[in-house]
C-alpha cells in the first residue's frame, strides 16, 4: 500500500508540482532567489536583532536549519544515491534552486498572516495563511493534521532509525538501546518550549554545520584530482548517460525530488511555521532569510555528503549498504575508522535538534484546531513512542511511511501557495519598491494591504514613519479579525 501511494504521489503528481510551480514562482518573480542572493547576507546581519521576548530572525533561521540539517543530509543523500544513482544529486540541486523561490513565498506569507498569542508571541504557518488568506479553515485543519503526522510521527521515526542504525554500525549498540535513550532525552526536553529550543539551536546548529563542512572539505580535498570526474558522473547519471546507471534517469529524478524535499523541505509547509515566529519589519525579509537555509541545506551540505560518497570509491551499483552506513563507510575509507565515529556523533547532534524541531512543528499544528491541554499530552506520549518504534524498524518501512505523509502535505501546501501567489507578488513588489527608493530596511505598511485579513496587533497602523510594536497585555487585548 505504501509503495502504491508513493508511486502515485511522487511519480505522477509531486514531480510536476514541485518543479513546475517552483519554476513558475521563479520566473514570475524575476528570479527572486537570485536577485536577492547577495542581499541575503546583509539581511542576515540584521537578523541578529531582536525585540525582548521575541525570537530574532536569526533564531528562526537556525531553528529551520536545525530541522533541515539532519538525517536528510547524511542518510537521505546516501539513500538517494543508493536507489537513484549519483544523478539523483543533480535533481536534488534542481529542487533546491527552484525551491528557494517556493520557500521565499511560503515564509513571506506565513509572516504576513501570522497571529499574536496571548503571551505576546506569534503563531503562523500554512494553516493560518490557508484560513485567513483563502478563507478555508477546513483545509487548514487537514494541513495541520498532515503536519502533525508527518513531522511529529513520520520524520521523527526516520531520525531515530538513522541514529539507531548509525550507533549500531559504529559502536555495536543495539538499536532498541538507542531508541530508549532517545525516548528519555526527548521526553525531558519537549517540555522546555520553543524559546528554550531556539536558544539551544542558535548555538549548536552553526557548530554542527561548520564541523561537518570542515570534515567534508578535508575528505574532498584529499581527493581533489577526482572532483571533476565526480561531477561528471553526477551529470551523466542524471540523464541516463553513465553506463553503470544507464536507463536509470527515472529513478534518479524520483529519488532526487523525494530526498531533496525531505532534506530542504522547500514547499513542504514546515519552515513557515518557524518563520512566522520571528519579529521582522517586513514579511519579505524573513522570506529572503529562509530561502538561504534551503541553499545551505542542499547546495552546500548535501553536496558535501554526495562528494564524500562518490570520491571515496566505496559505492558500487547494487551495493547493500543502506542509509547512514554508506556515508560512514565512505568517510572511514578516506580518513580511517575515526571518521565513522565522527559521522555518528555529528548525526546524533543533528538528529537531536531535528527531533525537537519536528516535535515543535507537530505541537504548533495541534494548536491550530484545539487549545485544550490533554491533546498536547497525548501527542507528546505518541511522539516518544514513535521515536522508539522508528529505532527498531527497517529502512523501507520508515521512509515509506514518511514519504506518503510528506507527499500529501506538500500537495496541499503547494495548492495553497499557487492560489495565494498574487498576494505574495504584491508583498514582493512592496519590498522591491522600497529598496529601489533607497530604503535599506523596508517596513511593512498594513494600509497598503487593507483588503487582507491581517492581525492588527501584529501589523499595527503606522504613525508617520514609525511602526510601533505592541507587546504584553496591550498586544493580547488588541482586537482580532
Amino acid at each position: 500500500m505504501l509503495d502504491l501511494l508513493n508511486d502515485l504521489i511522487w511519480s505522477k503528481l509531486l514531480i510536476v508540482m514541485l518543479i513546475g510551480l517552483g519554476l513558475y514562482f521563479t520566473i514570475a518573480s524575476r528570479f527572486v532567489q537570485f536577485r536577492y542572493f547577495g542581499s541575503m547576507f546583509q539581511i542576515f546581519g540584521e537578523a541578529f536583532k531582536r525585540q525582548p521576548g521575541q525570537l530574532s530572525s536569526f533564531q528562526a533561521l537556525m531553528l529551520s536549519v536545525a530541522g533541515r540539517v539532519g538525517a536528510g543530509n547524511i542518510a537521505g543523500v546516501s539513500v538517494a544515491i543508493m536507489l537513484g544513482g549519483p544523478g539523483a544529486i543533480f535533481w536534488m540541486w534542481i529542487v533546491a534552486l527552484v525551491g528557494m523561490a517556493t520557500s521565499y513565498f511560503e515564509c513571506s506569507l506565513a509572516q504576513l498572516y501570522k497571529r499574536r498569542e496571548t503571551d505576546g508571541g506569534y503563531r503562523g504557518g500554512p494553516a493560518f495563511y490557508i484560513q485567513h488568506g483563502l478563507g478555508q479553515r477546513w483545509l487548514g485543519i487537514v494541513v495541520s493534521l498532515l503536519l502533525l503526522v508527518t513531522f511529529g510521527f513520520g520524520f521523527n521515526a526516520v531520525q531515530s532509525y538513522t541514529v539507531a542504525s548509525s550507533m549500531n554500525d559504529t559502536f555495536g549498540v543495539p538499536t532498541y538501546i538507542s531508541g530508549i535513550v532517545l525516548m528519555v532525552v526527548i521526553g525531558l526536553i519537549i517540555f522546555g518550549g520553543i524559546k528554550r529550543i531556539a536558544k539551544f539551536a542558535d548555538v549548536l546548529v552553526p557548530i554542527m554545520a561548520f564541523s561537518y563542512i570542515a570534515m567534508a572539505v578535508f575528505v574532498i580535498g584529499s581527493n581533489a584530482g577526482a572532483i571533476p570526474e565526480a561531477f561528471g558522473t553526477i551529470f551523466r547519471s542524471a540523464f541516463g548517460l553513465e553506463p553503470a546507471f544507464a536507463g536509470g534517469i527515472g529513478a534518479a529524478i524520483i529519488m532526487g525530488v523525494k530526498r531533496g524535499l525531505f532534506s530542504n523541505e522547500a514547499g513542504l509547509g514546515s519552515a513557515p511555521n518557524v518563520a512566522a515566529v520571528a519579529e521582522v519589519k517586513h514579511p519579505v525579509a524573513q522570506g529572503i532569510v529562509q530561502s538561504l537555509s534551503v541553499f545551505i541545506d542542499t547546495i552546500v551540505l548535501c553536496s558535501c555528503t554526495a562528494l564524500i560518497i562518490i570520491l571515496s570509491g566505496v559505492f558500487q551499483p547494487g551495493s547493500e549498504m543502506a542509509g547512514v552506513v554508506l556515508t560512514q563507510t565512505a568517510v572511514a575509507a578516506v580518513v580511517g575508522e575515526w571518521g565513522r565515529v565522527f559521522i555518528s556523533v555529528a548525526l546524533l547532534l543533528f538528529v537531536f535538534t531535528t527531533l525537537i524541531y519536528n516535535y515543535y512543528l507537530g505541537e504548533n499544528a495541534l494548536g491550530f484546531f484545539t487549545g485544550k491541554r490533554w491533546p498536547v499530552l497525548v501527542y507528546r506520549v505518541m511522539v516518544i513512542g514513535l521515536v522508539m518504534w522508528g529505532s527498531i524498524q527497517d529502512l523501507g518501512t520508515v521512509f515509506g511511511f514518511a514519504d506518503v505523509t510528506m507527499g500529501l502535505l506538500a500537495i496541499c501546501n503547494l495548492i495553497a501557495l499557487a492560489l495565494l501567489f498574487k498576494v505574495g507578488l504584491r508583498l514582493m513588489r512592496d519590498y522591491d519598491s522600497q529598496r529601489k527608493a533607497g530604503v535599506e530596511s523596508p517596513v511593512f505598511d498594513p494600509k497598503n494591504f487593507a483588503d487582507l485579513d491581517l492581525d492588527p496587533s501584529v501589523w499595527p497602523a503606522r504613525v508617520g514613519d514609525q511602526s510601533p510594536i505592541m507587546t504584553g497585555t496591550a498586544a493580547s487585548q488588541a482586537p482580532q479579525r
